[in-house]
């Protein structure tokens, strides 16, 4: 398969939705088909989520995208990731910001994604496994915190760990459906934006959902 045709079909496809010309560049050479499993790699650049196995996919291009534009970044940030799946969010995050720390609970899936994250060279990703305790204080303070899973609500603990006018994007909603919201945290007050529908995986730990 022509996997570099299929990448650049669909950054087309994404042009008129994705104004962050920087974000498509980096959508545009990262190998998608390198994160999703051997059966699955002839529909890498389809736009939609793809199964990871244990239950977790990789998201929709589309929408991976759309998180990616919302989080605004410069080159200088500390980026937090939830979830790190297959780890092409993180990549993605990599070549946008200074460093990502990213949180995968599933040791197999985090050990996959590292091997595919090693095997393309990135050096300013730091990955752990998760905690009870939601994201990763230790590291804490972020500029920047993305969450690949759905989430009952806006979690607390997560806006704790971010910087006054740092960015949340995070699904919000049911088990099986979300609204994308993008906080930027306040002095005083955040800014909420609804960013539109979406379906996650759900968001477990503590200020999450239960483990089923």
């Amino acid at each position: 398969m022509d996997f570099e045709a299929a990448r650049a079909g669909l950054i087309k496809h994404l042009t008129p939705e994705i104004k962050d010309k920087r974000v498509l560049g980096v959508m545009s050479r990262i190998p998608r088909e390198c994160f999703v499993p051997p059966g699955e790699q002839h529909l890498a650049y389809e736009d939609m989520p793809l199964p990871l196995g244990l239950g977790q996919t990789i998201s929709q291009p589309y929408i991976i995208a759309l998180m990616t534009e919302s989080l605004e970044l410069t080159g200088k940030e500390k980026v937090l990731e939830i979830g790190s799946g297959s780890g092409y969010q993180a990549a993605i995050l990599a070549e946008l910001a200074r460093l990502v720390i990213t949180v995968e609970r599933l040791p197999t899936l985090a050990k996959e994604a590292k091997r595919a994250l090693d095997s393309l060279g990135y050096k300013n990703i730091k990955m752990h496994l998760a905690e009870p305790t939601l994201g990763w204080p230790a590291e804490a303070p972020y500029d920047a915190i993305i969450v690949t899973a759905g989430a009952p609500k806006v979690p607390d603990a997560l806006l704790k760990q971010l910087v006054i006018g740092g960015r949340l994007v995070v699904p919000v909603g049911s088990r099986y459906e979300q609204e994308l919201y993008k906080i930027t945290k306040g002095r005083d007050k955040n800014v909420v934006q609804n960013l539109g529908g979406c379906r996650f995986v759900p968001l477990i730990g503590e200020d999450a959902w239960q483990e089923e």
